[in-house]
């Protein structure tokens, strides 16, 4: 019997392969591909968020079906994509997601709107560094390096040209079965988690930050939960 597809989407930050580093020995077990989303490329210049041709890009690589992991913004198209098409998004893993469309009455993710829009409101007055710099600050309370490589200044323009979350066109959870992998760092990653807990998934904390499945923990979460569902579906 061939190997079941497992297609992981990556989110705001390294793409392809080097966004899932411990996640690689999966491909032992798994038939897995490592996606890059719309407007991320080493060599082309970035391009605003489009979630329907990331949705595109994900059902191509699922093909006949499979396992969709995907991290923090990542996770919206994924979710637009199993609402659509349950008959090819077999389970989800959801890491960090930032699918604030879904919280945006709830308290965490209404204080995270109000920190973040008036950014995002102005950032066409701003440069790419005077964004990312910002961004980094309000979110993560430290300050950014200047991008200083040609490699850093194409992500910082691509920082720039990303969607705000809440307001992606996603409103509805798919009834897929569904792991959240949070860091518990941060409330408004556990609202969300919390929020999707309430409609059936599961959710598990590996403290990592906003990367928890680069952590033992959070790989091992991911691997029983796509170990499990396999195994469900073979028996």
């Amino acid at each position: 019997m061939s190997a079941e597809r497992v297609v992981f989407v990556h989110g705001s930050g390294e793409f392809g392969a080097a966004a899932w580093p411990r996640q690689h020995g999966l491909s032992l077990e798994f038939d897995c591909l490592y996606l890059r989303r719309h407007g991320f490329s080493a060599v082309e210049e970035p391009s605003p968020t489009d979630h329907v041709r990331d949705q595109a890009i994900i059902a191509e690589a699922l093909g006949a079906g499979g396992h969709v992991v995907a991290h923090s913004q990542g996770a919206v198209p994924a979710m637009m994509l199993a609402v659509e098409r349950p008959d090819l998004v077999r389970t989800l893993t959801l890491i960090e997601p930032a699918c604030l469309s879904l919280t945006v009455g709830l308290p965490a993710t209404a204080a995270h709107i109000a920190l973040m829009a008036p950014l995002f409101d102005d950032r066409e007055l701003m440069s790419d560094e005077e964004f990312l710099q910002t961004f980094v600050r309000r979110v993560f309370a430290a300050d950014a390096p200047a991008p200083a490589t040609t490699d850093a200044r194409r992500d910082a323009a691509r920082l720039r040209l990303q969607a705000p979350p809440w307001e992606a066109p996603l409103s509805i959870v798919p009834g897929v079965p569904t792991l959240v992998l949070t860091g518990g760092w941060e409330p408004l990653y556990e609202e969300v988690a919390e929020y999707l807990a309430g409609t059936g998934a599961v959710h598990r904390i590996a403290p990592g930050g906003h990367r928890p499945h680069d952590t033992v923990q959070g790989d091992a979460h991911i691997r029983a939960f796509l170990r499990s569902a396999s195994e469900e579906a073979a028996a």
